[in-house]
């Protein structure tokens, strides 16, 4: 079933996860026990995130450096396929613009439409570790508006390779990412809306937001959104502080503010258990703000960890 038609539904609010693929040679029941805690909510779709090879410089015998592409995680398709073998639930694979050709992109969807999956989140990713601006592949996609155009153009029956007769067109959902505190390589909001809208008038059917732990940011975010003429679905991103780490690491790594009065409450405490207790009490009033405010579904950013998620959502929802 497409997201789209489910966001457009008739129920109660519902609740969708993102998880990371396990790492290359790590055992795949690792990855079924990071989804089952999560199952007793039934999520109609979850996202699998997708990763772009990257480079590294390794010592070789006589001292000097070789390049080397590594692959850390498994592939979008097999990752796909082994979730939709285990459980009864919609999965959103992540196609990026990183790391691939056109030819490279439309072949993951043909594989992805064979295995008869009809959801798909259309994302530019990330630089490569150690650049500081996205570069696209040579025979790729600069932004994540030329990937949504791609992806509409194969729904329509239109492949790179022109002279093929007799196609049949894909059918896919395109979810896209918005920023409610904006990306962070745009050089304002209202400017990052419009590349936003622009990813909605290629065929972006629903959006998801980067993380917040303002609820003002995202409420702002949604009716400068709709000023602008964007009307498709607008899922709120949460993810709960759960480390010590976090404090630094997420506005570092994602372009995001902590809110002043929840800082104030982090900097009390003095263990990590007590970190992970304020961040499940912060995401649950999040989660309450949000669903008393109208939301039709809360998209949870879990990293593979699942017992704060299942007490937030036991209390929120």
């Amino acid at each position: 079933m497409k997201i789209i038609d489910i966001l457009k539904g008739d129920h109660k609010p519902f609740t969708s996860f993102e998880l990371v693929p396990p790492l290359k040679g790590s055992d795949i029941n690792k990855l079924y026990n990071s989804i089952e805690p999560l199952m007793e909510f039934n999520p109609p779709f979850i996202n699998m995130t997708a990763h772009r090879d990257e480079i590294e410089y390794r010592r070789t015998p006589d001292g000097t450096f070789q390049q080397i592409t590594v692959t850390k995680r498994p592939g979008t398709v097999a990752i796909a396929a082994a979730i939709m073998k285990r459980f009864d639930v919609e999965v959103v694979p992540h196609v990026i613009c990183g790391g691939a050709t056109k030819n490279d992109i439309e072949n993951l969807l043909l594989d992805l439409n064979f295995l008869g999956i009809q959801n798909v989140m259309a994302l530019r990713g990330d630089a490569i570790p150690g650049e500081k601006y996205f570069t696209p592949t040579p025979g790729g996609h600069p932004h994540s508006s030329c990937l949504v155009e791609q992806i509409a153009a194969m729904n329509n029956g239109k492949y790179l390779d022109d002279t093929l007769k007799d196609v049949v067109s894909t059918d896919f959902c395109v979810g896209v990412a918005g920023y409610p505190e904006k990306h962070c390589e745009a050089a304002n909001l209202d400017m990052d809306i419009e590349f936003l809208k622009k990813k909605v008038e290629c065929g972006a059917d629903y959006i998801v937001t980067q993380m917040f732990f303002d609820n003002e940011k995202y409420f702002s975010f949604v009716e400068r959104c709709r000023a602008a003429g964007i009307t498709v679905p607008i899922i709120p991103g949460i993810k709960p502080i759960s480390t010590h780490k976090h404090i630094e690491l997420l506005p570092k790594a994602f372009s995001i503010d902590i809110p002043q009065e929840l800082m104030r409450e982090l900097v009390k405490c003095k263990t990590s258990e007590a970190i992970y207790r304020l961040g499940i009490e912060w995401a649950t009033l999040q989660c309450k703000e949000l669903l008393e405010s109208g939301a039709k579904a809360v998209h949870f950013y879990t990293m593979g960890k699942a017992d704060n998620i299942r007490e937030i959502i036991r209390k929120a929802f």
